[in-house]
């Protein structure tokens, strides 16, 4: 049996994760609203995740980037996950999927 890692199915796992964060102003996840910039899965089973924040002021500025890292650290083959902030380039409202867009009645 092979030990080799599918980080296609992981990355998929890892959105899935992501996907069951909200943010807390907003009634859409996190990853629809544009905040997960990338997901870096190396064969060590270290995760990175690059993401921002709806504003540096946000209120969950602090919480929000942990709640990424202990839900993510959660599936099984994941060793580490870190969590970087960067606000470049700053996030903005087209930076949302579709479906986000729908959902706050912007389409």
């Amino acid at each position: 049996m092979s030990t080799e890692i599918n980080t296609e199915q992981l990355g998929e796992q890892i959105v899935k994760v992501i996907k069951g964060i909200f943010d807390p102003e907003i009634p859409v996840d996190i990853y629809e609203l544009g905040l997960i910039y990338d997901v870096m899965v190396n064969e060590d089973y270290d995760v990175k995740i690059l993401m921002t924040l709806t504003s540096p002021n946000c209120p969950v500025a602090e919480s929000l980037p942990l709640e990424v890292k202990e839900k993510v650290k959660s599936i099984d083959e994941i060793k580490d996950v870190e969590v970087e902030i960067t606000f470049d380039p700053p996030w903005t409202q087209e930076l949302m999927s579709e479906e986000a867009k729908l959902e706050l009645g912007m389409l």
